[in-house]
């Protein structure tokens, strides 16, 4: 299962998400691994996580990692595991920041394709943030074009695709694994 879960802030796709991969773990057996990209670097980010952290019980694993995609996934990789990313959106963010992003991405992708025949399941958690206007300065501009760019190269690999708005999901690819 590979699913790409996109949506507008407080959309609901944190919640979607959760609940596609509880729905998994019920059905298999297999464990749960919630992978963060947060950073708490301010009080309202702070609250947010924790709104998030107080969703989950104990069957989730909890993994911080805000820019090493790519190693969570080969650590996990051999194993019947559910790893749930949120975010993508804040993990890009990340890289900019730190001006690692065209390696990071690279490295994920390639983890990505390693993922074909593995057992992990991956749900994939990010803002669409391209519905707007065209930002004027230059890194918010590199920032809305590095997203759609990542959404678009995602999509093949998953199987799902859905756009959640006001709560209500919308598939807009539902192609079962063959």
């Amino acid at each position: 299962m590979r699913q790409l879960i996109l949506g507008g802030a407080r959309s609901g796709k944190s919640c979607l998400a959760e609940s596609r991969a509880l729905e998994w773990a019920e059905r298999t057996g297999g464990e749960l691994l919630y992978v963060a990209t947060a950073n708490a670097d301010d009080d309202e980010m702070a609250r947010r996580i924790q709104s998030h952290q107080s969703r989950r019980d104990a069957r989730w694993q909890l993994r911080e990692e805000p820019l090493d995609l790519a190693g969570v996934l080969l650590d996990n990789k051999e194993r019947e595991v559910c790893v749930l990313v949120d975010c993508l959106t804040l993990w890009l963010s990340n890289c900019l920041h730190m001006n690692c992003w065209a390696y990071e991405r690279d490295r994920f992708l390639e983890a990505l394709e390693g993922l074909k025949d593995a057992p992990l399941s991956l749900i994939l958690v990010g803002n669409e943030v391209g519905s707007g206007i065209v930002p004027m300065g230059e890194l918010s501009r590199q920032f809305v074009d590095a997203s759609g760019w990542l959404h678009q190269t995602l999509t093949p690999f998953c199987e799902t695709v859905t756009l959640v708005v006001a709560g209500l999901p919308l598939a807009l690819k539902d192609e079962p694994k063959t």
